[in-house]
């Protein structure tokens, strides 16, 4: 099925999952004005997790949410779908991305299509290896997951088994709340951190405002090619990031 088939009927269990991704992109953005659709090497931004999306064999449907002219104008340069503006007031510092994806749901149900699963992919993570977000739907589906999000290992030191907090007295605790701290790194349990390249959760968690659900499963990043563009020094490292991808081929 292609992104663009819109014939859709509510989900049965013996059904495929069927698939919204949604890049989000909104004009605001104070670290790095403009980022979203800023140059980095010959491109947008934006058209890194375009082309990404765009070679997934399982997104059903892949659609830009922007409340951005410009943004707008670029995405449909790139032929990426926009079948709304999305509201001002859910495009503002404050905005969380629960309300955007929201916001999507509801605009596709109210036209009769449905969805079991959205797929956020933000604009900020561009690198993703080939075939990265089918890896991710393949996994969330085979987990028998509500969510699953990418992940990168915890440095060592920052550990929560080595991290620790005050106490109401200003003595320091282990932050686990453990008597006795791990001695060794090769004893420390494995950790890690959302890295924001792609979250994928069930529809009716989602529409519960959480993106987590309540089994969570995770696929792993390449650390090589991590970068959550957020500062105009995010921005140098993507930069460094191309230059070396590029001098590899």
């Amino acid at each position: 099925m292609s992104n663009k088939d819109k014939n859709s009927s509510p989900i049965t269990a013996h059904s495929s999952l069927r698939t919204l991704a949604i890049i989000p992109a909104r004009g605001g953005s104070k670290g790095v004005p403009r980022k979203n659709i800023k140059t980095l090497g010959e491109k947008p931004l934006l058209a890194y997790t375009v082309e990404s999306a765009k070679h997934s064999k399982f997104i059903n449907r892949l659609i830009l949410s922007s409340e951005d002219d410009e943004i707008i104008k670029v995405a449909k340069n790139l032929n990426l779908e926009v079948p709304f503006k999305r509201p001002e007031s859910l495009a503002k510092d404050q905005s969380g991305s629960i309300g955007v994806v929201q916001h999507a749901i509801e605009f596709f149900e109210n036209q009769g299509e449905f969805f079991d699963a959205v797929i956020l992919l933000q604009v900020t993570s561009p690198f993703r290896e080939p075939n990265f977000i089918d890896k991710a739907i393949q996994k969330f589906k085979t987990s028998n997951s509500d969510a699953l999000v990418s992940v990168l290992p915890v440095p060592h030191e920052y550990n929560p088994h080595w991290v620790f907090k005050p106490d109401s007295k200003g003595y320091l605790q282990i932050a686990t709340g453990e008597s006795q701290i791990i001695k060794r790194r090769q004893d420390l349990p494995e950790a890690y951190f959302r890295d924001g390249s792609i979250y994928i959760t069930k529809t009716k968690f989602i529409k519960q405002g959480s993106f987590f659900g309540e089994k969570l499963s995770f696929i792993k990043s390449d650390p090589a090619t991590y970068v959550n563009i957020d500062t105009l020094e995010d921005w140098r490292k993507a930069e460094n990031i191309l230059i070396t991808n590029l001098n590899k081929h």
